[in-house]
């Protein structure tokens, strides 16, 4: 059983680097206001550590 991270895309990426609005796509986020759930491993943790100041992140039961 692994934990879980819940990824909810809160400011718009406008303004900001096609590598950044392109991270928030990779998550698999949309549009504003969606929200994905991903494994918490190492991969997962830097992608949402580049765009930070776009996300809002918070920790989940475990899988299963």
């Amino acid at each position: 059983m692994s934990r879980m991270l819940r990824i909810t895309w809160v400011k718009s990426g406008i303004g900001y680097s096609k590598r950044q609005k392109a991270t928030v796509r990779a998550l698999g986020l949309k549009r504003l206001g969606d929200s994905v759930t991903h494994k918490d491993v190492p991969s997962i943790r830097g992608m949402v550590r580049a765009i930070s100041h776009l996300l809002k992140v918070e920790t989940v039961g475990e899988e299963g």
